[in-house]
């Protein structure tokens, strides 16, 4: 990868947090591109899994957290919820030797380097789900978007068997690569 991973997932959330300042008091409960997933339970999950790197990074077990962050992790305040959130797992991230720990899974311990490559994917795909969901920018940093399809090249596999993303789509022939990566995703930009 030509950018370094936790630069990567910063941006990302980044990207996703810009979008999240957009939303209107109106459409916490528009559809998203997630099934059964409204703008709100979007920037839950994406909460929900910014507590949970730290925890994860520091080489704690799913077990160990346990239900601390089952449910609604928003509050009153989701963007302030967000923004918390972001900046620990950005902070958890960076911290010596993350990339070297061992990050246990529920499907398995994992190297932190794949963990945060994976919370970066995510990130940078529910971006752009969010901003589909309000109207808002799609236009996903080209930078970013080689760096997930070309991590993503390789765990796609692993993503559609696991059941947490959608059949691959078939893009037009001058498909760009944004399109692309949504597509493997998924998604559907066209």
């Amino acid at each position: 990868m030509m950018i370094d991973i936790r630069e990567a997932y910063r941006r990302a959330l980044d990207g996703f947090g810009n979008r999240l300042h957009l939303v209107a008091d109106d459409q916490w409960e528009l559809p998203t591109p997630c099934v059964d997933w409204d703008v709100r339970a979007l920037v839950n999950h994406m909460v929900n899994e910014s507590l949970w790197a730290p925890e994860l990074l520091a080489g704690r077990t799913v077990g160990e957290v346990g239900d601390a962050y089952d449910g609604d992790v928003l509050g009153d305040d989701p963007i302030k919820a967000f923004e918390a959130s972001a900046q620990g797992a950005v902070q958890a991230v960076y911290a010596e030797g993350a990339l070297a720990s061992v990050t246990h899974l529920s499907f398995g311990d994992v190297p932190g380097e794949d963990f945060i490559s994976e919370l970066f994917a995510d990130a940078l795909i529910h971006t752009w789900d969010l901003a589909r969901a309000i109207g808002g920018p799609e236009r996903l940093d080209p930078e970013l978007v080689e760096a997930c399809a070309e991590w993503f090249a390789e765990a796609q596999e692993g993503y559609r068997q696991a059941g947490v993303i959608g059949d691959h789509r078939d893009v037009p022939a001058d498909a760009d690569a944004q399109t692309r990566l949504l597509a493997a995703w998924g998604r559907r930009n066209w």
